[in-house]
């Protein structure tokens, strides 16, 4: 099964001015991401505005599919390095997930990021079913917990229950609560060693792997992906003289790529910088005058 360690790029999805996806662009992010040495990539999650994507056979979604996975492969070829790509799989409809679920398996992906159900706030049991029904679809799955888009915690008791079904490999811990992650680790990886807990904030990579934890899904490396994947893995080969160097170094922009809102924030930092991004889609708005100002300062200080 798949081990997850070291920092994974939860990946943007690049538009054009007329609103549409940027195909190419978003191959040039991929290709920059494994140039740069990520870990491994994660789209079509949060950060990538898969609300707003169309997922009809066919569609937007499909066709960046495609791209990532035809990127890696030939990569992968090429280096004889191996990198996981974590297809984003959330819903708050159970079958919707399972039907996601079932995509990234037959895309190939190595695991599927599947997120708390979201607007719906259902309690423990309705959590643990929900998990229990994309476990069952054979690929292993990244259990995603970030409270503030979702509504709902999912309580370190209900995450072990949930990491006792087959398939379920790690959580995205973005609950912002150290305390919370710290009993994950406590609790649940020195139990089953190979369960990854990888961050979901930039700014808690480095105490999350001093405490035990496995690395980051990070909305900062679309932009800085060789230094943010340094950070994490001299954390995570014990140098936290030096991780925490890095650390510091990008602490201005770890606060500035959220200024805003994700992926508003980090988009704009894309464009500043001439990457592939453009605008974001409605109900998404570009970020504001005061936010751009917050974001250039940050890239000048951070030297990136």
């Amino acid at each position: 099964m798949v081990k997850l360690r070291g920092a994974f790029t939860a990946m943007i999805t690049p538009m054009n001015q007329d609103g549409s996806v940027d195909y190419e662009g978003f191959r040039k992010n991929v290709i920059f991401q494994l140039e740069q040495g990520i870990d491994g990539l994660v789209p079509l999650g949060t950060t990538a505005e898969t609300p707003t994507l169309d997922e009809t056979p066919g569609s937007e979604e499909d066709k960046l599919i495609e791209i990532v996975m035809e990127e890696v492969k030939s990569f992968e070829k090429k280096s004889g390095k191996k990198i996981p790509v974590v297809l984003g799989a959330g819903s708050n409809n159970t079958k919707d997930a399972v039907k996601y679920c079932e995509r990234a398996k037959k895309a190939g992906a190595d695991a599927a990021l599947v997120v708390t159900p979201y607007y719906n706030k259902p309690s423990k049991e309705g959590i643990f079913r929900h998990f229990e029904a994309v476990s069952k679809v054979g690929i292993p799955i990244v259990v995603y917990n970030i409270q503030g888009r979702t509504g709902t915690n999912i309580t370190t008791d209900t995450l072990a229950r949930i990491a006792e079904l087959p398939n379920i490999v790690g959580v995205k811990e973005a609950s912002g609560n150290i305390n919370q992650m710290m009993d994950v680790i406590a609790q649940i990886k020195s139990k089953k060693p190979d369960f990854a807990v990888l961050s979901g904030d930039d700014g808690l990579t480095l105490p999350l792997i001093a405490m035990g934890g496995d690395g980051i899904i990070s909305v900062v490396s679309n932009l800085a992906p060789a230094i943010v994947a340094e950070l994490a893995n001299k954390a995570l080969d014990g140098d936290i003289a030096a991780a925490r160097k890095i650390h510091y170094r990008l602490a201005p922009f770890f606060k500035a790529a959220f200024v805003d809102g994700n992926p508003t924030s980090i988009k704009y930092a894309m464009n500043v910088k001439g990457m592939a991004a453009g605008p974001c889609r409605l109900p998404l708005v570009d970020v504001t005058d005061d936010a751009k100002k917050v974001i250039e300062k940050a890239l000048k200080e951070c030297d990136l």
